[in-house]
């Protein structure tokens, strides 16, 4: 899970990249990136951390041009974090390209294969978003034959792209002297959004991971990027959009409304935040079902993405409804901190409790998923610490039981704790009175309600089965392995100098 983000504007956009990485700073906290086109030259500066650490007032001043991307990442796959691989990545040939990518190709290695015997490419990290990139570089080189780019070119390199590249991905990318590209997997399982703002000077464009980050920089949200589609905006503001996959399927990954997305997104036509909303209905329903005896004094989200879902439990059920963690806004999403250990100790520098919320009183406590057990622990304890005469537990998603390979940073399933337990195993593991998890099919049915075009969806963590037809227990096992390898939490021992990355990269000047 990364966030990603493209402007064309008719002033200087280095402002309204940074505004628009920071509204989409849950999506990545390892590493951010910017970079800016000038005439025919680029700008970039990209380094490990927040976006309010990366960039200062002289990075900004660098960033100069009307266009530009920008990028903030964590690791998937099971890989350390690198400061090497922080984003965008930059490729001078054959037309210069700078590219950010959301997502995780799952044959990178057959494809850097590929590319060194027969594209003749080298590839420098460990980051298949640089395999994507070199993939379009090459395809571009082919299409465009050697002569000046034109759109058909563009276009006719994104479909080689798709014929050669599996697994979820959505990128932007700079063409050097020529324009914003953008485009997005044939099963649209990571989001991509476009919108449009008309000021005097002309139209100005943007795609984002989240149509949030439009929201706030002032544009209109006009629609998704398609499955298999790409998008062209070139330096004067025109825009194109072509489909460039023969064969396409709309599967967004159910994730996403779960958990990764900011409530106040629309995704593929659906509200995130309404899409929770229903999510805590149909758990109301189903807790009606399986504990109608079970005694509950109030119901307590676990902050923030369920709090939709804890409300609107709290008045299906008829009770009250109280904020009983009170969140560090400073310390990081811990569901995206590599390592146990690390997200083992930062739940309580994470959260606090409100003691006269819990003591005497038979509290449920409402999630958006339980993913490792590590958090859910914690938090069943301090409720107990807090005075909880009984804790229940409830889950606004299924038990996630099977690795996640298309860029959420849940890879093994040695470390899920649903894997090899059921419902009351891991009850008891996490020390819960009682658990409830929702049903796969009526989460599918609390996205569905809100967009009922939506026919399949992304959910390979829940039930095991994955969209694109090409996982086998042997890549499983290779991703595991890789991980297994990869000291948790790992980071390397660069100074923040080091860590820090600023070029100036001179494009092609016939482009």
């Amino acid at each position: 899970m990364c966030g990603i983000l493209g402007v064309v504007a008719t002033s200087p956009v280095n402002q309204l990249l940074y505004d628009g990485l920071q509204v989409l700073q849950h999506r990545g906290q390892d590493a951010a990136g910017i970079a800016t086109a000038e005439g025919g030259r680029f700008h970039m500066h990209k380094g490990s951390g927040l976006v309010r650490d990366v960039f200062r007032t002289r990075n900004m001043r660098n960033l100069e041009g009307n266009w530009g991307i920008g990028h903030v990442r964590y690791p998937t796959a099971g890989s350390a974090y690198n400061a090497a691989e922080a984003q965008p990545f930059y490729v001078n040939s054959p037309f210069g390209l700078l590219l950010a990518h959301n997502g995780n190709l799952t044959n990178s290695e057959e494809l850097k294969r590929e590319m060194f015997l027969a594209d003749l490419r080298h590839i420098n990290t460990n980051s298949d978003s640089e395999v994507l990139l070199n993939v379009l570089a090459h395809e571009l080189q082919a299409a465009a034959n050697g002569l000046k780019l034109d759109e058909d070119a563009v276009f006719r390199a994104v479909a080689g792209v798709h014929r050669r590249c599996r697994g979820a991905y959505a990128a932007v990318v700079m063409i050097a002297g020529y324009g914003l590209l953008a485009f997005r997997d044939p099963f649209g399982i990571r989001p991509l959004v476009i919108g449009r703002n008309d000021v005097e000077a002309g139209t100005e464009w943007m795609v984002a991971s989240e149509s949030v980050a439009l929201d706030v920089l002032g544009f209109k949200l006009l629609r998704d990027v398609a499955p298999g589609e790409a998008v062209l905006v070139d330096i004067d503001g025109n825009f194109r959009s072509r489909q460039c996959s023969g064969k396409t399927v709309s599967a967004p990954c159910m994730f996403e409304f779960v958990y990764l997305a900011r409530p106040d997104s629309i995704i593929d036509g659906v509200s995130v935040y309404e899409s929770r909303v229903k999510m805590g209905e149909f758990l109301a329903e189903k807790m009606k079902r399986t504990l109608p005896n079970v005694h509950i004094d109030v119901v307590i989200p676990i902050p923030d993405s369920s709090r939709p879902s804890a409300m609107e439990m709290a008045f299906r059920l008829k009770l009250p409804y109280r904020e009983g963690f009170v969140k560090n806004r400073y310390i990081g999403r811990t569901f995206i901190m590599p390592g146990q250990a690390t997200r083992r100790k930062s739940v309580r520098q994470k959260l606090n409790t409100i003691h006269q919320e819990f003591k005497g009183k038979s509290v449920l406590l409402v999630d958006d998923s339980i993913v490792r057990g590590t958090t859910s622990k914690e938090i069943v304890n301090m409720a107990r610490e807090a005075g909880a005469s009984k804790v229940y537990l409830a889950s606004a998603a299924p038990p996630v039981r099977y690795a996640n390979v298309y860029g959420i940073d849940m890879p093994t399933r040695g470390e899920l704790i649903a894997s090899d337990r059921d419902e009351a195993e891991i009850c008891r593991q996490i020390g819960a009175d009682g658990l409830i998890y929702q049903d796969l099919e009526d989460l599918k049915a609390s996205v569905r309600a809100l967009n009922p075009s939506i026919n399949l969806f992304e959910t390979s963590c829940f039930d095991g089965i994955y969209v694109t037809g090409d996982i086998t227990p042997e890549y499983l096992s290779g991703v595991e392995n890789q991980r297994c390898e990869v000291k948790p939490g790992a980071r390397e021992d660069n100074d923040s100098d080091s860590d820090q990355m600023d070029l100036n990269l001179i494009s092609h000047p016939d482009q």
